[in-house]
């Protein structure tokens, strides 16, 4: 994939991209009682925290045990070493 984009444009694929996609795909998105692909209040929030820049590294994301420092799925946080 490293010969076809950039990292921050990887990142926008999978994350953004894919929420726009499941908002038009009607009675098969999942998502449906909150908003995907912002960070707000009633959202669906799954976030990650990294020690580096996976906009400029890919690589980063390989290792999520040592480069995750926050996990946050559906607003409950799973890993915190900060």
């Amino acid at each position: 994939m490293k010969q076809f984009m950039t990292p921050a444009h990887a990142l926008k694929i999978v994350t953004h991209d894919n929420a726009q996609l499941f908002a038009l795909s009607g009675k098969r998105n999942p998502y449906t009682e909150g908003k995907l692909g912002v960070i707000q209040e009633g959202a669906y929030a799954d976030l990650l925290l990294v020690d580096g820049d996976p906009t400029q590294n890919l690589d980063i994301i390989a290792d999520p045990a040592k480069n995750f420092r926050v996990i946050m799925k559906d607003g409950k946080i799973y890993k915190n070493t900060l």
